[in-house]
């Protein structure tokens, strides 16, 4: 089944309590029964009311439930000649491929920094607790 197509004028025209809707990657979300449930509270959901909140939505970092989540809101999708491109879309490309590149140049270290750091505190209690009891 095909999406309704909405135009970002009439994205805009939700943009209160009453009538509340966002668009996140091409999609319209009605979200107005999600305003008392947001973990952020009403306020961050009303100052992208009626707007594209791509960008805001993406650089949050929403966990993969809340993007899972909003799909029981979707109610349309931008018609074709509105559609933006997203750069959020490149970057996560980016990042990703950055990160193999990272974990491929990058030998596995014998000694972690994490370790490093938990044996200076064993060594510096096993000094004091000496220092303080045995001397």
């Amino acid at each position: 089944m095909a999406l309704k197509q909405i135009t970002l004028k009439e994205v805009s025209e939700h943009n209160n309590v009453v009538s509340l809707w966002i668009a996140l990657d091409n999609k319209v979300y009605d979200i107005t029964k999600f305003l008392t449930e947001h973990p952020g509270g009403c306020e961050v959901m009303l100052e992208q009311a009626g707007k594209d909140a791509t960008v805001i939505f993406t650089d949050v970092g929403h966990s993969t439930d809340a993007r899972t989540m909003k799909e029981e809101y979707l109610i349309g999708e931008i018609v074709e000649a509105e559609r933006k491109v997203y750069s959020t879309v490149q970057k996560k490309k980016e990042n990703t491929d950055k990160c193999s590149e990272d974990k491929a140049q990058k030998p596995n270290s014998i000694v972690s920094s994490d370790t490093i750091v938990t044996s200076a505190i064993i060594a510096v209690s096993l000094a004091l607790i000496y220092y303080l009891f045995l001397v």
